[in-house]
């Protein structure tokens, strides 16, 4: 009889540490992806090397034709994380909750003449669906990038996720 209180009392002491290691993984933030992560060395350079945008002319400054044929990072396909950035609806249910659409780095991104480079535009899948008050709150999406082009009248994406949350933004110090 004592014997088999031993044993418990081990198996108990083991499943107790068992969870005291593993548990502060379970419930870490996933690592944070950064926007500039997703754009090859040579589309980074040429940015750099773009004259001041000047915003008082008569048109938008457009990006060289290179940084626009969406090249990519071939290293950050599968990389889980979370981004944050701006929605830009595409699908939503009858209520209104947002189902598909585009993360943007900046807001009014896409609606704005020029859109950024597809490499700075993600298409995000999201079967829940959120709410979204206004084009200016931004959230945290989180899931694996894949990289997967889609193309349509608002704009053009080299990268996509489908999302396992999706959150308001808030900044972690």
């Amino acid at each position: 009889m004592f014997a088999g209180v031993n044993c418990f009392s081990r198996a108990a002491r083991l499943g107790l540490l068992f969870l005291l290691l593993v548990s502060p993984f379970v419930h870490a933030e996933l690592p944070e992806i950064d926007w500039l992560d997703l754009m090859p060395k040579e589309d980074l350079a040429l940015l750099e090397s773009m004259p001041e945008i000047e915003h008082e002319g008569d048109g938008p400054a457009l990006l060289p034709d290179e940084i626009l044929t969406g090249r990519v990072v071939e290293d950050m396909a599968g990389t889980e994380g979370r981004l944050p950035g701006f929605v830009v609806p595409l699908k939503t249910t009858k209520g209104g909750r947002v189902l598909e659409f585009f993360l943007v780095p900046y807001y009014g991104a896409c609606i704005h003449v020029p859109p950024p480079p597809p490499n700075q535009i993600i298409h995000v899948t999201y079967k829940e669906g959120f709410e979204l008050n206004a084009l200016t709150e931004p959230f945290w999406i989180e899931g694996t990038l894949r990289i997967e082009r889609t193309e349509n009248d608002i704009g053009t994406s080299s990268y996509s996720i489908e999302a396992t949350a999706v959150e308001p933004y808030q900044h972690t110090y």
